[in-house]
């Protein structure tokens, strides 16, 4: 094997190809990059038995052939390669990488026990790129960190006809958005649970691409799903499990709620938050004209603000974690954010927040992002 190719292509193939590499691999032959090149392309993939990645680039091909090496290490050589065209060998057991007044020579792993990477042929739709990354960005980051429930640490993935919806939870909090979906026709109701890290690398990395295309695999032999922008595809199991019905937690309509300038609400809330101790509170209380944040700190630390809101309906206190809401009001991708008060059966306990993007102060947007965000109890 031997071919050249432009060391900004190559850098970022294969940064792209060992971003999912686990940290620690179960064998030493999955934290390679598998190195392919014949014709004209030159493909670099990874693959744990559970996720794949793969893409493939132009270079000129002087000899076809396949190689296997340690993938993070060959990341961060072509990383600080310097600005030449790189030269890629395979002699014998070892794979020599040049460029300009560099080289390094890296041990080749035996690509013939190699597993085999996934493909898929089936496509079950497509979402516009921009847009599915959107809501990605909205969504996942709702999903929960702990393992000990590894269903809520997924993003559910649902299609009804020509809409797509993603929802995320960690239990104190539900994040959900919908985006058109163009399918095939021949699954026109499907759902996936996928893992949180894949949904958010995928929407990093395949904003740019136009449109995206979504692979459900479910069947005797694997669960699987696939994302293919351009020449990059990227294959995860699903994770296995029945997802909470979080969607009627959802109420159909609120009359009480406020709209609040996005900017200067965040600004605030990280201004007040800085006297709280860690997993504190911050007290908001909602009239017409103004919301005033409180934050109780240690004894002798304390902060008041008062930030512009129309309000629509009673007044209102609410006791929030900042970062949650912090998460929430940043989720808006808004100028204006909508947040409405849900109501209990208890008088003295109220309901989860429901934020929303407003495109004014008066007019609703009508992105179809909802973010739930269930308050802590009032203190006294």
């Amino acid at each position: 094997m031997r071919f050249t190719v432009n060391r900004d292509v190559f850098s970022e193939a294969v940064s792209f190809a060992v971003k999912l590499l686990p940290q620690r691999p179960t064998q030493p032959l999955l934290s390679g990059a598998l190195i392919e090149a014949e014709g004209e392309q030159l493909t670099v993939s990874s693959f744990d038995y559970e996720v794949s990645a793969r893409t493939s680039v132009s270079a000129v091909i002087s000899e076809a052939g396949r190689a296997l090496v340690s993938g993070r290490l060959l990341s961060e050589i072509a990383q600080r390669l310097p600005h030449a065209d790189v030269e890629v060998t395979l002699l014998e057991s070892r794979v020599e990488v040049r460029c300009g007044s560099a080289s390094f020579s890296l041990p080749a792993m035996p690509v013939e026990e190699y597993p085999q990477i996934p493909r898929v042929d089936l496509v079950s739709g497509a979402v516009p790129a921009d847009l599915f990354a959107d809501a990605i960005a909205q969504v996942s980051l709702a999903a929960s960190k702990d393992d000990v429930t590894p269903v809520i640490t997924g993003v559910q993935f649902e299609v009804n006809e020509n809409s797509l919806t993603l929802t995320a939870t960690d239990r104190y909090r539900v994040a959900t958005r919908s985006i058109d979906w163009e399918g095939t026709g021949e699954q026109a109701h499907l759902t996936a649970l996928v893992p949180s890290k894949i949904v958010t690398e995928v929407g990093k990395n395949f904003s740019g691409d136009g449109q995206v295309q979504v692979s459900v695999i479910k069947d005797a032999e694997r669960e699987l799903i696939a994302f293919t922008g351009g020449a990059k595809t990227v294959t995860s199991l699903l994770i296995k499990g029945n997802y909470p019905p979080v969607g009627r937690l959802f109420p159909e309509r609120v009359d009480n709620y406020a709209v609040v300038n996005t900017g200067e609400l965040v600004e605030a809330v990280g201004r007040v938050g800085l006297v709280l101790e860690r997993e504190a509170a911050l007290r908001f209380s909602f009239v017409e004209g103004s919301v005033t944040l409180e934050a109780a700190g240690t004894e002798s630390a304390h902060a008041v603000e008062t930030v512009d809101a129309h309000l629509v309906g009673d007044d209102m206190v609410v006791s929030l974690k900042p970062q949650f809401l912090l998460d929430g009001l940043r989720s808006t991708h808004a100028e204006f954010a909508r947040i409405a008060f849900t109501r209990t059966d208890n008088p003295g306990k109220p309901g989860p927040v429901l934020i929303t993007s407003q495109r004014s102060k008066d007019e609703a947007d009508e992105e179809s992002f909802r973010y739930l965000l269930q308050p802590n109890l009032l203190l006294r």
